[in-house]
């Protein structure tokens, strides 16, 4: 049976290009028979949702964000729940924008400990 995602905190091991999500931002997953949804801020975006569903090990979600600067993005991604060494969760994802044009890839990873109530006290 795959872990469940739901109530675990997740962020970027890298930065991505200026304006996306990078390693400041934290994901708070939730998880429901097969829905999965997600609230996210920090770094460039102020605040940002995705929904959609899993289905074993495949997460297939679209996801909307408002910016700093005041703009807004969406797109659709495709993420692969992989289980680390360590017990934590980690995402394989395959992203593309469907507001603008541009498309790639990223890894998120559960982040424990202090990580985790820092970005609880900070999100918007």
């Amino acid at each position: 049976m795959p872990r469940s995602l739901d109530g675990l905190v997740l962020a970027p091991v890298a930065d991505q290009a200026p304006g996306q999500v990078g390693t400041r931002t934290r994901f708070t997953y939730h998880e429901r028979n097969g829905e999965i949804w997600a609230e996210y801020a920090g770094g460039d975006v102020v605040r940002g949702h995705l929904v959609g569903i899993r289905e074993g090990d495949r997460l297939d979600f679209r996801y909307v964000q408002l910016k700093h600067d005041g703009t807004t993005s969406c797109g659709h991604c495709v993420s692969t729940v992989v289980e680390l060494p360590d017990g934590r969760v980690r995402l394989e994802e395959s992203w593309q924008w469907e507001s603008q044009p541009g498309s790639g890839t990223s890894v998120v990873e559960e982040v424990t400990g202090p990580a985790v109530q820092q970005v609880t006290r900070s999100a918007p």
